[in-house]
C-alpha cells in the first residue's frame, strides 16, 4: 500500500512539472508573439491564450491535489507521532508545511504563466 502512495504522489508531481513545461513551450514560441498592424503592443494568438489559461488552471489544480494528498499522508503520520511523543510538534509542523509547499509551487507556476499572457 505504501508503495502505491509514493508512486501516486510522484506521478502528481511529475504531472505538474510536465504541465508547466508544456505551458512554457506554448507561451514562449516566437511565432505566438506578433505585432499588431496598428503598432500596438504584442498580442497573443487566441489559441495560445486558451492553452495558457488551461495550463495555469491545471498547474494550480494538480498542485493543490498533490498537496492535499501529501498533507493527508503526512498529517496522519504526524498525529500518530504526536500521540506518542508530544515534543515532536515543531518537527511535525515543518513536515506538514513542506507538504503544503507543493501547492505553492503550482500557484507560482500559474502566476508566471499568467504574467506572460497578460
Amino acid at each position: 500500500m505504501r508503495r502505491q502512495q509514493v508512486l501516486f504522489a510522484g506521478l502528481l508531481v511529475l504531472g505538474v512539472a510536465l504541465l508547466a513545461a508544456f505551458g512554457s513551450l506554448l507561451l514562449w514560441q516566437p511565432a505566438a508573439l506578433a505585432d499588431e498592424p496598428g503598432g500596438a503592443a504584442a498580442a497573443l494568438d487566441p489559441g495560445v491564450l486558451r492553452w495558457g489559461y488551461l495550463a495555469a488552471a491545471l498547474a494550480t489544480g494538480i498542485g493543490a491535489l498533490g498537496a492535499a494528498y501529501a498533507v493527508a499522508t503526512v498529517g496522519a503520520a504526524a498525529v500518530g507521532a504526536l500521540a506518542e511523543k508530544p515534543e515532536l510538534f515543531g518537527r511535525v509542523v515543518i513536515l506538514v508545511g513542506l507538504a503544503e509547499g507543493i501547492a505553492i509551487y503550482g500557484v507560482i507556476i500559474s502566476v508566471l504563466i499568467l504574467n506572460r499572457l497578460g
